[in-house]
């Protein structure tokens, strides 16, 4: 098993988390964004740096996952993507996307995408707390507990 972070806009405190599991349990990390990113050295952390571009990112995890990989994300096309590779998606929320929610969290997306597209003012995601970070850690000693 692999453990693929789509890390542009992966929060710092949630990328710790990673880096403490990954050595913990001995499970190969790459961490994939636009530029190079800071990580911790270790045998089991990596880092992969892709050109610019839309979806630049999301593409080369897509292309390079293996069905049972953990992929985290926010990214819900990604995480639709990695669903349909056989892979397992986790948003750093600790929510994981599933066959089940997937086409929901799609409708939504594009529901909020097309608002904004025409001038309807959204909002953004709540501020990132606490019990997000533990909520992330729980969901995710869990999935490694079990892979």
């Amino acid at each position: 098993m692999h453990i693929w972070v789509d890390a542009d806009a992966c929060p710092r405190v949630i990328k710790e988390i990673l880096y403490r599991a990954a050595n913990r349990k001995q499970v190969a990390l790459t961490l994939v964004a636009n530029q190079p990113l800071k990580s911790p050295p270790s045998p089991y952390i990596d880092s992969l740096v892709v050109g610019a571009g839309f979806d630049v990112a999301d593409d080369k995890i897509v292309e390079l996952l293996n069905a049972e990989d953990l992929v985290i994300t926010a990214d819900i096309p990604l995480a639709a993507a990695v669903i349909d590779k056989g892979g397992h998606a986790l948003n750093p929320r600790g929510e994981f996307y599933s066959t089940e929610n997937i086409q929901e969290r799609l409708s939504v997306r594009n529901m909020m995408d097309e608002l904004r597209g025409c001038g309807v003012e959204t909002g953004g995601p709540a501020a990132f707390s606490a019990k997000d970070k533990q909520v992330f850690a729980n969901q995710l000693d869990r999935f490694l507990a079990q892979h």
